[in-house]
């Protein structure tokens, strides 16, 4: 490999991972592993590179030191390009970057990667008409707790409380959503249906609240932003499933954190990723 190799970083200042002096920190990580960072791009302010920038800019090498939704952003614009894609440790969960790298520190992923030791892989992903997820899919009206994290990531108390409030409304009277090809799970469904792409199949994960006990467990795991922590049923391992409302309205999605409103009926699939990405975990999943 080249002794120094140009390289792309993609931040956000929003990212509570993303203050100057980590910056600073991981730029001087990647330039004593063999990486000169040439361009520096803060989301949203600036625009992400895309694969004619990058061309022009002779560099075959992103850094993305994010939350799931800029990563999202970042690599559906580069499907197709020929680089190379380092995702590190920018966000709450970091799912995507385990994948790739297990439970390397940021740093040890840098240097493995710059020591030759990386491969290329381009892992599965969810897909559905309303997007593409490479971190997971959140599909019912448990969605609603998307909210209460974004005002927690602001800080917000008051709006925090607000959100809750909504969101507990929302979950105990919204549509349940079930998995009905194949048929999986509870058939009046969940308030919470997680998908989880694996390079072998999508993990149905069904999020419910069967007393007042679990309720609050759930309750408490989501405003820790960790829902993965609630009571939940574990309804297999599929490469396509529709996810249905019980009463046949339209439910939310968030795809990697971000919200979307979908319709009553949805099909998600299997898919690869488009674009290469470094993995210093052979096989991660």
């Amino acid at each position: 490999m080249n002794a120094r190799r140009s390289l792309w970083l993609v931040t956000n200042p929003a990212s509570g991972s993303n203050n100057e002096a980590a910056l600073d920190a991981l730029e001087r990580c990647c330039g004593e592993h063999g990486f000169h960072v040439v361009q520096r791009s803060a989301f949203p302010d600036e625009d992400l590179p895309t694969p004619a920038a990058l061309d022009q800019a002779n560099v075959d090498h992103v850094a993305v030191f994010t939350g799931d939704g800029t990563i999202n952003a970042l690599l559906t614009g580069l499907a197709g390009w020929g680089g190379a894609v380092l995702v590190l440790p920018g966000g709450t969960m970091n799912l995507l970057y385990h994948r790739l790298h297990g439970e390397r520190t940021m740093e040890q992923a840098i240097a493995a990667v710059g020591a030759g030791e990386a491969t290329l892989r381009r892992p599965g992903v969810v897909r559905c008409e309303w997007g593409t997820a490479f971190a997971g899919m959140l599909a019912g009206p448990g969605t609603s707790w998307g909210r209460v994290r974004e005002a927690m990531r602001e800080a917000d108390v008051l709006e925090v409380a607000s959100e809750a409030v909504e969101a507990i409304e929302e979950t105990l009277a919204g549509d349940m959503i079930a998995c009905v090809a194949p048929r999986l799970g509870l058939p009046e469904g969940y308030p919470l249906v997680s998908l989880i792409p694996r390079d072998d199949g999508m993990e149905i994960e069904a999020y419910h609240a069967k007393s007042a006990g679990e309720y609050v467990e759930q309750t408490w795991a989501l405003l820790r932003r960790n829902f993965r922590e609630g009571p939940h049923d574990v309804l297999g391992n599929v490469r396509t499933v529709r996810l249905a409302s019980t009463q046949g309205n339209p439910f939310g999605l968030l795809v990697d954190g971000e919200r979307v409103e979908a319709a009553a009926e949805v099909e998600f699939t299997l898919a690869a990723c488009e674009v290469d990405l470094l993995a210093t975990e052979a096989d991660a999943d």
